[in-house]
């Protein structure tokens, strides 16, 4: 037995790759999920087994694995999610989105387009308990994951294998509301990310050419004339260099009162579009 201050020295000590706060966030999370250690809990100091925590997740972590895919856990607002190396993890620029989402729509009927760990469909789902909510993923094993979410979490969504640049998902109804968050990330950006994301995260769900970089929402705006009813809306999350672009996409196929909001951070990060047919 050891002391959980004790411990939490020791484990200072063997992570590398990260560093104070992120070393002391990650050790509190270890304790919090193996050792059931609230912070409260470890201020009271007490003495545990130290063989409790399995023996590779350290080197896991000097791997620069990031500490969601150890545990196989991430949260998401009030949320708690699996996760695997076969999704990407939620981030707080899409939790600001869907946040958007429910103050500005009441929508009856939605569609979540590269849905990865079901994050954004749950939760409006969730919140809009009433709607009819469907999510598209080129993915077996991301939707695989996003459907055990979504039975853990209670909520009923239609989900879909498809692929938005080849399939033309003829038979969705007639939507309120699509939203995305597509692979916005920049081939050429790849060299700026830190390696617990190149190295780890999937990167189908990533990256576009830099010749290209709407490929994704082209295609999603155009499926939208398709199947947004009159005064549905769209969604996206952007990348912040592509907000001009964006929406003037979205201003020559049709679509109005077209909208470019910040993140936090105070980057483009969101655009919001009406279509009526």
């Amino acid at each position: 037995m050891i002391s959980a201050q004790n411990l939490i020295k020791e484990l200072k000590s063997k992570l590398t790759y990260f560093s104070d706060p992120e070393n002391t966030a990650i050790i509190f999370l270890l304790l919090e999920h193996y050792y059931d250690l609230s912070k409260t809990d470890i201020l009271l100091n007490p003495e545990i087994n130290p063989e409790i925590l399995p023996e590779n997740v350290i080197n896991r972590l000097n791997n620069a694995e990031p500490i969601q895919y150890v545990l196989e856990k991430a949260y998401f607002h009030d949320l708690t999610l699996f996760v695997n190396p076969a999704v990407l993890i939620p981030r707080p620029e899409t939790e600001e989105l869907v946040s958007i989402i429910i103050k500005k729509y009441k929508p009856n009927s939605i569609l979540d387009i590269g849905t990865g760990s079901g994050c954004i469909p749950i939760f409006l789902k969730k919140n809009i308990p009433n709607a009819d909510i469907y999510a598209i993923d080129i993915s077996q094993s991301a939707l695989a994951v996003a459907k055990k979410n979504a039975v853990d979490l209670g909520t009923e969504i239609q989900f879909i294998e498809g692929d938005i640049l080849v399939n033309s998902f003829e038979d969705l109804p007639g939507l309120d509301l699509i939203v995305s968050n597509p692979p916005y990330v920049f081939e050429s950006e790849k060299l700026e990310m830190e390696n617990h994301v190149l190295n780890h995260e999937p990167h189908l769900a990533l990256f576009v050419p830099d010749h290209d970089p709407l490929v994704f929402y082209k295609k999603i705006a155009e499926l939208a004339t398709k199947k947004l009813i009159s005064n549905g809306s769209l969604a996206f999350e952007i990348n912040a260099a592509e907000g001009p672009s964006t929406c003037k996409m979205l201003e020559n196929l049709g679509f109005n009162e077209i909208e470019l909001e910040k993140d936090f951070f105070g980057k483009d990060r969101f655009v919001f579009a009406k279509w009526y047919s």
